[in-house]
């Protein structure tokens, strides 16, 4: 069935719980003794969701000449670590129904302590190689997180998708800020600007143990989702995922170097960087509020887009006078992108076992599509040896992204079985 008009969700359903299939999960309320240790712990951990990301950017030309790296072999690795995003996503749920989501966010976090350490300290195969582990390290971490936070958070669960948002958007910002300069604080040595980052990861780790040992229960698959990959609708909500999250990507991994090749600093293109994904919080916070309040979410989804488009074209094409300007438009579209996809998904599921599957489709199969436009990047760059005609494919992964977003935003729902098992 698919009805045209549907609830409106608060904010905490935005937080898609992976073990949503499991009734003890469902059902338990566990007890959390020291609360104010669990939201540090929450907030240090998400605040290394996205460094090992939006570090690497600003120092890219420094890297690639480095190492020699050609354009398409820098594209390539900006593209591993969203590819391992939407490859390890599936894993999450397993891991953590078989060893507890506790646990496996400790034990990941040090695996992302470990792929920083091995990029910056390896040459070019542990770059490539630390790389794929840090990608893969946040993918299991970022869907195993927000189901932790509406757990032991219920009653709050609102307040701690604001939380939640702030701690990614400011973890981005300050690697894409800060790394040049500790980088020529620490000797023009960019191995360890980039591995100055292991120190946020280790802490997050030390302050999450105590949840290690936190018992919540025995978990058990309790219902199979079926025909999601037949659901035209969920196929919509995939790509629109998947499509804005390339050019989400494109920024994080290019930006600098474009910005770069047009006469700024690696320094200035970095604060360009950071300060765009600053502003990414309030409409990040502010788009699904608003888009929420229509009958549809088809016209957000253009407005955002669109400002997305306008801020890439700004910052690629327009005089550099204006250029913060581009950078906060940028930074308006793509926050209202990403928490418009993450709404999408909970505005098309029945309840939370559909947005569970819902979410894990999009996740896995939008982030390794996302993969594709940083890697395309490179190879463009490479074959031309500028940056203009890059301008092509941020149109037409937004075009795309416009199209599947006015399917995803009808007020429908997928049509899938829901059985228990």
């Amino acid at each position: 069935m698919n009805p045209e008009t549907q609830h409106t969700p608060e904010l905490e359903e935005l937080l898609i719980d992976a073990e949503a299939d499991d009734d003890v999960v469902q059902d338990s309320h566990p007890l959390v003794s020291r609360p104010w240790l669990l939201l540090l712990g929450l907030i240090l951990v998400a605040l290394n969701l996205r460094p090992a990301l939006s570090s690497l950017s600003p120092l890219l030309a420094d890297v690639s000449s480095s190492l020699g790296l050609s354009a398409a072999q820098a594209g390539l690795l900006t593209t591993l670590p969203v590819l391992c995003l939407g490859l390890f996503a599936p894993t999450a749920p397993i891991l953590a129904r078989r060893f507890g989501a506790e646990r496996v966010v400790f034990g990941v976090l040090l695996t992302l302590a470990g792929g920083i350490i091995l990029r910056s300290s390896f040459g070019e195969v542990g770059l490539f190689a630390g790389s794929l582990i840090a990608g893969a390290s946040i993918g299991i971490i970022g869907v195993l997180l927000p189901g932790i936070v509406k757990r032991d958070f219920a009653a709050r669960a609102g307040a701690m998708t604001g939380v939640y948002t702030m701690a990614l958007c400011l973890g981005a910002a300050l690697a894409a800020g800060a790394t040049v300069p500790l980088s020529h604080y620490f000797g023009d040595s960019w191995p360890l600007g980039l591995g100055f980052w292991i120190l946020p990861a280790l802490l997050a780790a030390l302050f999450w143990l105590p949840q290690v040992g936190q018992k919540h229960g025995a978990h058990r698959v309790a219902y199979r989702v079926k025909g999601l990959l037949r659901d035209p609708l969920a196929w919509q909500v995939t790509l629109y995922m998947g499509l804005q999250s390339s050019l989400a990507y494109i920024v994080f991994g290019w930006l600098p170097s474009i910005l770069i090749g047009r006469g700024l600093s690696a320094t200035e293109a970095g604060l360009a960087l950071s300060g765009s994904i600053i502003v990414q919080l309030f409409s990040s916070l502010a788009a699904p509020w608003l888009a929420t309040r229509g009958k549809d979410q088809r016209l957000a989804i253009v407005v955002v887009m669109l400002l997305t488009l306008c801020g890439l074209f700004g910052c690629l094409y327009a005089p550099l006078d204006g250029l913060w300007g581009w950078a906060i438009l940028l930074g308006l579209g793509q926050g209202g992108t990403f928490s418009l996809a993450l709404t999408l998904i909970v505005l098309r599921s029945r309840d939370a076992h559909v947005a569970a599957n819902l979410s894990s489709m999009a996740q896995g199969v939008g982030y390794t599509l996302a993969s594709l436009g940083p890697f395309a990047v490179g190879v463009v760059h490479d074959w031309t040896g500028g940056w203009t005609a890059i301008g092509w494919i941020f149109a037409v992964i937004g075009l795309g992204a416009i199209v599947a977003g006015l399917g995803a935003g009808r007020a429908r729902y997928v049509c899938v079985t829901c059985e228990r098992v």
